[in-house]
């Protein structure tokens, strides 16, 4: 599976809601299975975004899939990366 890095930002409301968010949390992780996505960690991170996640999925459809349901939802903003472990990194680099 690819990984993703999902950067984060609350909207307002989910400011309004932010007590709940943990129980959000819990949502996000079954809808995540429900596009055949597992999520790691999650941080709660200060400065440019609030939160961060790291997730795996199939494929790039897969994460975009997870991504429009969550901010359907209206409590966040992402912005999705993928990300390239030490193997894929050297393979692609490989070819330069």
């Amino acid at each position: 599976m690819a990984k993703y890095i999902l950067l984060m930002n609350w909207t307002e409301q989910g400011f309004k809601a932010i007590k709940e968010s943990g129980n959000r949390y819990e949502a996000a992780q079954e809808l995540a299975r429900q596009c055949g996505c597992t999520m790691g960690d999650t941080y709660m991170t200060l400065g440019q975004y609030d939160q961060v996640t790291i997730m795996d999925a199939p494929t790039d459809e897969a994460i975009a899939l997870f991504d429009l349901r969550v901010a359907a939802l209206g409590n966040v903003r992402l912005v999705t990366m993928r990300a390239f472990d030490v193997e894929e990194y050297r393979r692609i680099t490989s070819s330069v």
